[in-house]
């Protein structure tokens, strides 16, 4: 595995100035984001290290040299949209905007890009699924048309108020897995697997990794602490913040060794990212630089 960071976390850096702070702490790889320069719609979302509207062969060139100049290897190119929103207008743009990051993931021979599936939020799963039948297969086939693999993040994106009800994102279980790869079961349609978000499920994150193990085509490393008395408070139907919290690796519940033990057990070389979301490390940006290295201090000693 290549152990790299979320460049989402980093805004405060310039795309060259984020790469070189990488590698300073030994990263091997950085999932860059992508998001439509100036448009941030949500807390880590908006930044956007490389504008991919705006990319042509002197900037291809450019990212190529920093890449070598620092030894260090772009995972993936990050956007993550609702791409079934029911503002129809909403969508398309988000649409839009996602094959352009498929676009430049192929001039920048980058070949992979991390998303999301989206959801009308106020419509039902089969209704959403019979959605995305209609939406993504065109989607997965302009990538694959240019070499492109897709990972979807299992991100439910259900956490506060603004995201209520059914959150954002359908790609949250394995038994949704299981219909969507069903649709649409092209080598280059994946996972972008994050075991934090089973945590606060309540749900098994090993056991999936050995059924889908080709489907994995990237990984994120973030922890959720789930607080028991909270959750007996408010009940799982309550906004999932009231119960849980999002924190670095090694300080929340996921049980690192037995995840990365799954993920060799499956033969993993891929691409392994640190996705900081821990508001306790962020008053400053030097609490943000903290947070990376405290990050890449722990889970180096299992991705070696």
């Amino acid at each position: 595995m290549k152990l790299g960071i979320n460049s989402a976390i980093l805004e405060h850096y310039d795309f060259e100035e984020m790469i070189k702070f990488a590698s300073l702490q030994g990263f091997e790889c950085v999932e860059v984001a992508c998001w439509p320069v100036g448009k941030a719609e949500r807390r880590y979302a908006g930044v956007s290290h490389i504008d991919v509207s705006n990319l042509d062969d002197r900037k291809v060139n450019e990212i190529h040299d920093i890449c070598k100049k620092y030894n260090i290897e772009i995972s993936a190119l990050a956007f993550y949209p609702n791409t079934l929103d029911s503002d129809l207008e909403a969508r398309e743009n988000n649409i839009s905007h996602l094959k352009k990051v498929i676009d430049a993931a192929a001039l920048l021979d980058v070949n992979l890009v991390t998303t999301f599936i989206g959801r009308m939020q106020e419509k039902t799963i089969e209704e959403n699924i019979i959605e995305f039948s209609n939406v993504w297969p065109s989607i997965i086939q302009y990538a694959k048309q240019r070499d492109v693999r897709i990972a979807i993040e299992n991100c439910p994106m259900l956490f506060s108020q603004d995201e209520w009800p059914g959150g954002k994102n359908i790609f949250t279980s394995p038994a949704i897995w299981r219909e969507l790869f069903k649709i649409i079961p092209d080598e280059n349609f994946g996972i972008n697997y994050d075991p934090s978000h089973f945590v606060w499920q309540q749900m098994d994150y090993i056991k999936p990794i050995y059924e889908f193990k080709d489907r994995i085509f990237h990984i994120h490393f973030k922890d959720i602490k789930l607080s028991k008395d909270a959750l007996d408070d408010y009940g799982v139907l309550a906004y999932p913040l009231s119960y849980m919290t999002p924190k670095l690796p090694g300080l929340g519940d996921v049980d690192w060794g037995k995840y990365v033990s799954a993920l060799t057990d499956i033969g993993y070389k891929g691409y392994a990212c640190i996705e900081v979301e821990d508001k306790a490390f962020e008053s400053s940006n030097h609490d943000i630089d903290n947070s990376v290295i405290l990050s890449y201090r722990y889970l180096r000693q299992f991705v070696i």
